[in-house]
C-alpha cells in the first residue's frame, strides 16, 4: 500500500474508532506524544492520554460521520458531519501521519470560535 492510501485508511479509522468510542483502538492509531490543536479555542494538548481523555469526557451525545477525506502522502484533510444532541455542524480535521503509520498531529477546525472551560482537568497550552 502506498503512503497516500495508508494515510487515507488511517484517517477513516480515526473517525470510525472515535465514533464507536473505541478508546483502545483510537489510542493504537496515535503516537505517544501526539499534538492536538483546536484553533477556534486556541488550545493545544500534548500526548495520547490527554487526547483520549478529552474525547472521553467531551459532554453530550456527540456523533461523527465522514463526508470526505483527501490524502496526500502523510497528510489528510477530513470533512466531517458532527452532531451533538440535535445540533448539527460541519467540521474539518487535518491529520499528519508519522513514518511509522501513526497519527502525530490532529488539528480540529469547528465552525465557530468559543471560550473553552477554565479548567479541563488536564494540561492545556493556550496560544
Amino acid at each position: 500500500m502506498d503512503e497516500t492510501s495508508r494515510t487515507r485508511r488511517i484517517a477513516q479509522e480515526y473517525v470510525d474508532r472515535t465514533e464507536r468510542r473505541d478508546w483502545d483502538g483510537l489510542g493504537a492509531l496515535l503516537v505517544e506524544d501526539v499534538v492536538y490543536e483546536m484553533p477556534q479555542t486556541r488550545e493545544r494538548f500534548h500526548g495520547r492520554a490527554t487526547l483520549l481523555r478529552f474525547n472521553q469526557e467531551y459532554p453530550g451525545d456527540w456523533h461523527l460521520r465522514m463526508r470526505r477525506v483527501v490524502a496526500d502522502g502523510p497528510h489528510a484533510a477530513l470533512w466531517l458531519d458532527a452532531r451533538v444532541g440535535e445540533e448539527e455542524m460541519a467540521a474539518c480535521v487535518w491529520l499528519e501521519v508519522s513514518e511509522d503509520g501513526l497519527i502525530s498531529r490532529v488539528t480540529d477546525y469547528w465552525p465557530e470560535a468559543y471560550e473553552p472551560p477554565a479548567d479541563r482537568g488536564f494540561p492545556v497550552e493556550r496560544y
